[in-house]
């Protein structure tokens, strides 16, 4: 397993569960200095990053990129993928678009939360459905011819409707024709849905791509009341070869939460 911390580069999403926020330098010296394998990056486009900047500062900090956030789409252009009106619909997918052709260019995968929406309204469950699975088998495959998956996380209720479970989500990826898109499993939000958070790891199995490594309370590792022997337990029964990213509140402050997300990353894997 490999570990990774987040950086946002959105204001619009300012006080958000992001560890780093003062720009890629700063992240990047930080999660080096603290031994972390990657960064994890919330931009509020795929123009908003200059690859002359962070190719160099990757490189002089040995980090990669773990995965690049869609949820920019969302917060700051208001763009969901079951909207009811098509060209809504079209223009949420060629933000993932651009922002899949943007992480490909850091062997990175494209994260789909947000955006996916909710149903409601206009829009029943069903159709709603039908509108994530048509994207998702677009998406998945334009992701795929060029290098990379996508990844697709299911969200607490407070945030969607569509898929709360791991084990929903990983039913609804059997109903794609494209198998190029891979679970996103948050602990955050499972700590909310899961009756058993451990249980849901080994159900997701193989079709988990990318871990948001998080406490109870969505601070870094140590400051909630997860337990997270059993958590470690799991993912080595699933043999999960993935990363680890702490996607939590800066509390008490941006250092803070990494330290105690470098700690708890070498508990979990050692």
């Amino acid at each position: 397993m490999k570990s990774a911390i987040t950086v946002s580069l959105v204001e619009e999403a300012r006080g958000g569960p992001f560890v780093f926020w003062n720009g890629l330098e700063d992240a990047c010296q930080q999660a080096s200095e603290l031994g972390f394998d990657a960064i994890e990056i919330f931009a509020p486009g795929p123009d908003a990053v200059d690859e002359n900047e962070l190719k160099p500062l990757l490189e002089k900090h040995g980090l990669i990129v773990a995965a690049v956030g869609t949820g920019a789409g969302m917060v700051k252009h208001g763009l969901s993928l079951t909207n009811p009106d098509a060209s809504h619909r079209g223009q949420a997918c060629d933000f993932v678009r651009q922002m899949i052709d943007f992480g490909a260019v850091y062997n990175a995968p494209a994260i789909i939360g947000s955006m996916q929406g909710r149903f409601g309204g206009e829009i029943d469950h069903a159709t709603a459905l039908g509108f994530l699975r048509e994207a998702l088998n677009e998406l998945g495959p334009y992701a795929a011819d060029r290098g990379v998956r996508l990844l697709y996380e299911p969200l607490n209720r407070y945030e969607t409707n569509l898929f709360t479970l791991i084990r929903d989500g990983v039913a609804f990826l059997d109903t794609l024709s494209t198998d190029n898109v891979k679970l996103l499993a948050d602990l955050f939000h499972m700590n909310i849905e899961e009756s058993d958070v451990s249980e849901a790891i080994r159900e997701g199995g193989e079709a988990i791509g990318h871990i948001h490594f998080v406490d109870s309370n969505r601070q870094a590792v140590g400051l909630g009341h997860t337990d997270f022997g059993p958590i470690a337990q799991a993912l080595r029964s699933i043999q999960y070869d993935g990363f680890l990213c702490a996607e939590a509140f800066p509390l008490p402050d941006s250092r803070t939460a990494a330290e105690k997300t470098i700690e708890g990353f070498r508990m979990v894997t050692t």
